[in-house]
């Protein structure tokens, strides 16, 4: 079984959402210890994010060769994606959303005929049968419930490209209220914590 382990706060060791994102790969190698595990840091080695070159070598325009090293990332970052039963992502809000660096790894595996495909029905999903898990980390609390509900565009966003690519059910392990003060990221991170240990083997 191979799993893919993704990390794309900038905070390094300072980082909840790394810090949750281990501890859920931890979980999941010790029921499973021959996982084959795959880490990719993206502030260590960031994707390039798409620009027009990208897009006409994507509709079959010759790639320029200043553009042939980025490319070859891009589709490692794929190959990864598609040969992995299991995903596990670290994704801090950074001002309501997902990082830039995870928005560019996104784009490098949210590929058409891929992960997904357009038919007579609409868009179908390649990428079913994969287990997602998401370690996400926030600052203040934006639940159904709160006033902020309404800027929370990361687990949200999340779930929609996830299903879009087929994959119906991620996981998400969080850590909510981390800037509200000491004693608030003190109970979100031991509740997180907690929460990857509780998750079924993989």
């Amino acid at each position: 079984m191979k799993l893919l382990h993704i990390d794309s706060s900038v905070l390094g060791p300072h980082s909840v959402s790394r810090q949750v994102s281990a501890a859920i790969v931890d979980r999941l190698r010790q029921a499973t210890p021959a996982l084959d595990i795959v880490y990719r840091d993206l502030t260590q080695t960031p994707l390039a994010h798409l620009s027009g070159s990208h897009l006409a070598v994507a509709q079959g325009a010759p790639a320029p060769a200043e553009l042939a090293p980025d490319l070859a990332a891009s589709a490692a970052a794929l190959d990864e994606f598609l040969a992995a039963d299991v995903v596990v992502i670290g994704a801090p809000m950074y001002n309501f959303t997902i990082p830039s660096q995870l928005k560019a790894w996104i784009d490098r595996v949210l590929v058409a005929g891929k992960t997904f495909s357009y038919g007579a029905n609409g868009p179908q999903g390649l990428a079913g049968g994969k287990r997602v898990i998401v370690a996400i980390s926030r600052g203040g609390y934006y639940g159904a419930d709160t006033p902020l509900a309404v800027l929370e565009h990361l687990e949200t966003y999340l779930r929609g490209v996830f299903g879009f690519m087929g994959i119906q059910n991620p996981e998400f392990v969080i850590a909510d209220g981390i800037q509200v003060g000491p004693e608030h990221r003190e109970k979100a991170i031991a509740g997180a914590l907690q929460a990857a240990t509780s998750l079924r083997a993989a």
